[in-house]
């Protein structure tokens, strides 16, 4: 499928750069048979007693850091653990990095430069390792923004709270599962005052989520895999609310990936650790998800085609179009959308 069947334009103007407060302020676009325009914190009543909300509860760690190579200025970002003590980062300048430079991040954190891979990462060993290194990074680092954010060097310390989900419990991700950032305790009793049903999943997001698809055809594009967990009382959950006749409802797309990765024909799923790269795009048969709750995404990218595969190619491009006309804001800070699961032929 050509990729540039998913691109549209977008002003830089809409683009988030900080959240709404409170965070359920956010307008929520409604996407069925027709539009509709709300607020993330009308989701009660747009959802039915006896429902299931799905949510992921990965923790985002502040692993961004402002450092030198010596006198010269570095950025790194550490996206994938390879040990307890090794991460593989993006730096920039990177170029200029080499295997046994020797680089300081943050206050007192300090690596060595192991290797370069063909993406090009670089392979970071630091001094300490374990619960020591996790406490610095945490200490120490910004959190790990998408480019689209601007921020001076140093970060802004709100990010620290505002890039947060409220139930994120689980360390591990390196990107928020950003859905989940328009949820508050108020809203989220609401929800169950309501008697809609709460489970959580585990997906630790990378950066390879977000990775900008640089090819023509969707065939050529590989995903990075993510690695997860499905707790058995969120997979009896889903049972439940089958047999109840509710609608199993992702906040967010990781929620959906995580769910349809393990999905069994009955709309149940498998239940324990996995890990995936599932690649979600128009003409993908879905098994668990009914609903879907999630920000507005980039275009020509995964989760654009995602959610064009879920809700249906042609009436998301027009959710789109409605949602620029009408200046709805976008991505990580952005405002939400509401799809309906909705079969269309894939486009050609």
């Amino acid at each position: 499928m050509r990729v540039d069947l998913f691109d549209f334009e977008l002003p830089s103007e809409l683009i988030a750069q900080h959240p709404v407060e409170p965070r359920e302020a956010a307008r929520l676009l409604v996407v069925g048979d027709r539009l509709e325009d709300r607020f993330v914190g009308d989701l009660p009543e747009l959802l039915d007693p006896g429902d299931l909300v799905v949510l992921n509860d990965t923790r985002v760690l502040p692993t961004r850091f402002w450092g030198r190579r010596g006198t010269a200025a570095i950025e790194a970002t550490l996206v994938e653990p390879k040990d307890e003590r090794r991460w593989w980062a993006l730096a920039r300048p990177g170029r200029r990095l080499r295997p046994g430079d020797r680089v300081e991040l943050g206050r007192d954190l300090g690596a060595t430069v192991e290797a370069k891979d063909a993406e090009g990462r670089v392979l970071l060993c630091f001094d300490r390792a374990g619960e020591e290194l996790l406490a610095a990074i945490r200490a120490q680092g910004a959190m790990p923004l998408p480019p689209y954010i601007k921020r001076p060097r140093g970060g802004d310390p709100r990010d620290l709270r505002d890039y947060q989900p409220v139930l994120a419990r689980k360390e591990g991700s390196v990107a928020a599962p950003t859905a989940s950032l328009h949820l508050t305790p108020a809203l989220l009793d609401r929800l169950e005052r309501r008697g809609i049903e709460r489970a959580f999943v585990t997906l630790h997001v990378g950066l390879g989520t977000f990775a900008p698809v640089k090819v023509r055809d969707t065939r050529e594009h590989r995903m990075h895999e993510e690695r997860g967990d499905i707790p058995s009382a969120t997979s009896e959950a889903i049972a439940r609310t089958r047999a109840r006749g509710g609608r199993v409802v992702a906040v967010g797309t990781t929620v959906l990936r995580t769910l349809e990765s393990r999905a069994k024909d009955d709309g149940g799923v498998e239940s324990g650790p996995f890990a995936t790269a599932l690649f979600v795009t128009p003409g993908f048969r879905f098994r668990v998800v009914d609903r879907l709750l999630t920000n507005f995404h980039l275009p020509r990218s995964t989760l654009f085609m995602l959610v064009c595969a879920f809700a249906g190619y042609h009436r998301m491009r027009r959710a789109y179009a409605h949602a620029v006309a009408q200046k709805y804001r976008f991505f990580s800070y952005g405002d939400a959308c509401l799809l309906d699961r909705h079969e269309e032929p894939p486009p050609e």
